[in-house]
């Protein structure tokens, strides 16, 4: 199926936003629905839990929560190999994120400390999508910056499969990473009972993790009653910078890659060159036709799916930078020379030998992503989501008497006077 075109050659970058295709944030979200969703699980906890897993997964659920013996015995019970890939990944991805910057030290001036305080979230909510595949590797991405942070409690979200159980591998890799509160529910449903509680579902302090557009929804909507990292994780994008030295097989299945999670996705290649997008466009079809999941590919590249001819390089990333893709493939000789021209993006990958795929499974950073061009503002989720910061000022009585008139004289201005006694009876005692 031939992605749609789209011709910028020529234009200037000032006028390309308005070129552009709207950003999936403004597409017609279903807020009303999801609230409805929120509504019904805030007030019916797990009644509304299970009729809504009947509704929506078509399983009535014996049990919502998981049997920590389950999730060992998938783990036991899972291929060898399998379970070392697991294993490489939560390694490679924990000693990632254990070797993120620290917090910086006491600042001491004129007498004044202030200590910097990191103290972890005490329980944080993770989903892990369900339905059209299986996700290990999002449990994995979710729990080990989490674990990482100190964070004491996880508890994981995961919707049903057609039998009503979980995949055995997303179980393993539950187990893997310690997750003992495993719950089989999924959807906008999750998201609320994670942040306000049901009998069975204790409420969180943080909730993480990608979904559909229903999922991503609700986390806008309970932000606020539980914190939410500030990035849009919804459906997946790519954009695929090639050129006539990129095979065109490679650019067509990394534009399959992120295509295949289903619709409301995003697959762009851009390109200088009219024989390359004439020839990546072919190897997509073929790819597509050959595809066990034809279906989801069709769906995102019906809606999603664009090939953008540009002047050259510079200009490729200028359009990048507009659409703030959650991947950015350079699949180009130099790629490492474009990166500096790289403002908006989730996370970028640098030459040929760079598929999206690695940094999905195992690179070590979070595949956990922005999308619908959150990635102006929002990055991977990382150890910090997991934690708060707090600062501890302490003072010399030196510092005290030499601060207190400032601290005085903006307490009055501001008409606060119990701000301006608490320091002068210190000072005058």
């Amino acid at each position: 199926m031939p992605l749609a075109r789209l011709d910028l050659r020529g234009v200037p970058s000032g006028e390309l936003a308005a070129r552009l295709p709207a950003p999936p944030a403004g597409r017609s979200f279903p807020t009303e629905e999801v609230a409805a969703i929120l509504d019904q699980v805030r007030a019916g906890g797990d009644a509304a839990l299970a009729e809504l897993t009947e509704r929506f997964d078509g399983v009535v659920p014996s049990c919502l929560r998981v049997p920590p013996s389950e999730l060992a015995a998938a783990l036991d019970g899972i291929d060898g190999e399998l379970r070392r890939a697991l294993e490489l990944a939560y390694a490679r991805i924990t000693a990632y994120h254990a070797a993120e910057p620290g917090p910086a030290g006491d600042v001491v001036s004129d007498g004044v400390t202030v200590r910097h305080l990191v103290r972890p979230v005490a329980r944080a909510g993770m989903y892990a999508p369900g339905g059209r595949a299986s996700y290990p590797s999002t449990v994995l991405m979710c729990a080990a910056p989490a674990r990482v942070a100190g964070v004491e409690e996880l508890v994981l979200c995961v919707p049903p499969g057609s039998g009503g159980r979980l995949p055995a591998v997303t179980m393993a890799a539950a187990a893997l990473a310690g997750i003992e509160e495993v719950y089989c529910v999924g959807g906008a449903q999750a998201i609320a009972a994670m942040a306000f509680g049901t009998r069975t579902v204790r409420p969180v302090d943080v909730v993480v993790g990608p979904g559909n557009r229903y999922v991503a929804e609700a986390k806008r909507q309970v932000s606020g009653v539980v914190g939410v990292p500030n990035a849009f994780t919804g459906p997946s994008e790519v954009v695929v910078v090639a050129d006539d030295t990129t095979p065109p097989a490679w650019a067509a299945v990394d534009l399959a890659v992120q295509a295949e999670h289903g619709p409301d996705g995003l697959a762009w290649l851009l390109t200088w060159s009219e024989e390359v997008l004439e020839a990546v466009d072919r190897a997509l079809a073929e790819v597509v036709e050959g595809s066990p999941r034809r279906a989801d590919l069709e769906a995102t590249l019906a809606g999603g799916g664009l090939a953008v001819l540009v002047d050259g390089p510079a200009e490729a990333l200028a359009v990048a930078n507009e659409v703030a893709p959650e991947h950015l493939e350079l699949l180009v000789p130099g790629a490492e020379a474009l990166l500096p021209l790289v403002r908006r993006a989730g996370a970028v990958f640098l030459g040929p030998l760079a598929p999206a795929s690695i940094g999905d499974y195992v690179a070590g950073p979070n595949h956990v992503l922005p999308t619908a061009r959150t990635a102006r503002f929002a990055s991977a989720l990382r150890v910090d989501d997991f934690r708060t910061h707090v600062h501890a000022v302490s003072l010399e009585p030196e510092a005290l008497s030499r601060l207190a008139p400032a601290v005085v004289a903006l307490a009055e201005a501001e008409g606060l006077p119990a701000h301006a006694e608490s320091v002068r009876r210190r000072v005058t005692q």
